[in-house]
């Protein structure tokens, strides 16, 4: 069961939820293309490529693991009342602001960002903000849904 469902106070509902852009993943299938590489051309010379490429095959499956676990513990909710960030799974971070507090949602994208839809999502309340959110799965439809309120 999701974090949101659990904290959900009487009346309210959610009306969007994200998470960390599949992005989070590039650096493991980098180092997963490096392996193919190293056994594909240098499999036939020797040893050494198939050391490089058995290397860089576990630190990415390594990447893979954490970027999964890291995507699968966080969630990003927008209610009609609230924005909630949880991440962590034994030890948890949760930020909340009301809706109400919110002054601002500023959304930074990169053109590679922008052409596979992620980004970081800063949220400015008064006198509080919460934490820049890294990698974030459309973050204009996340600003949309916060600020159309």
């Amino acid at each position: 069961m999701r974090y949101i469902d659990h904290i959900l106070q009487p009346g309210e509902t959610v009306a969007y939820t994200t998470t960390l852009h599949w992005v989070v993943y590039l650096p493991a299938i980098g180092l997963w293309l490096l392996a193919f590489i190293a056994i594909s051309v240098g499999g036939a010379t020797g040893p050494f490529a198939i050391l490089v490429a058995l290397i860089c095959a576990l630190v990415g499956s390594g990447l893979a693991f954490s970027a999964w676990f890291r995507r699968w513990t966080t969630e990003i909710d927008v209610t009609d009342r609230r924005i909630v960030y949880k991440r962590g799974f034994i030890r948890r971070h949760t930020v909340e602001m009301n809706m109400d507090k919110v002054e601002s949602v500023d959304v930074d994208q990169s053109i590679l960002g922008r052409m596979l839809n992620y980004g970081d999502i800063t949220i400015r309340g008064t006198g509080v903000g919460i934490e820049p959110l890294h990698n974030i799965d459309a973050p204009l439809e996340f600003r949309n849904q916060v600020t159309a309120r």
